[in-house]
């Protein structure tokens, strides 16, 4: 019999990365080859709101992504209690870039 070896990946981050970059809006569109998800920081009675981040996904990857979320969820729930979900006053601008689109 054959043994599957492990690959080990050295990742690396940077201090910039390392750092992070706030975001308490997501805007998620799709098309049949890959899901976008933009990161963006809306400031209170501000007009404008600026993507802070973008990335790219194969649907492979976006539902591992979502499995994974739903994973730490419930871990973090486990341990903390639930999350409270608080709606959002006025609502949230819609954005539409010509695909489905859902936020978080």
């Amino acid at each position: 019999m054959e043994e599957k070896k492990k690959t080990q990946i050295n990742i690396e981050l940077s201090e910039e990365v390392a750092e992070g970059t706030y975001s308490n809006l997501a805007i998620i569109t799709h098309s049949h080859a890959e899901f976008i998800i933009d990161f963006v920081k809306l400031m209170p009675g501000a007009p404008k709101a600026k993507v802070k981040s973008r990335i790219i996904l194969t649907p492979e990857h976006a539902k591992r992504l979502y499995k994974a979320l739903q994973d730490n969820i419930r871990k973090f729930e486990t341990m903390h209690g639930p999350i409270k979900e608080t709606k959002s006053e006025g609502g949230i601008p819609p954005f539409s870039f010509g695909a489905p689109t859902a936020e978080a």
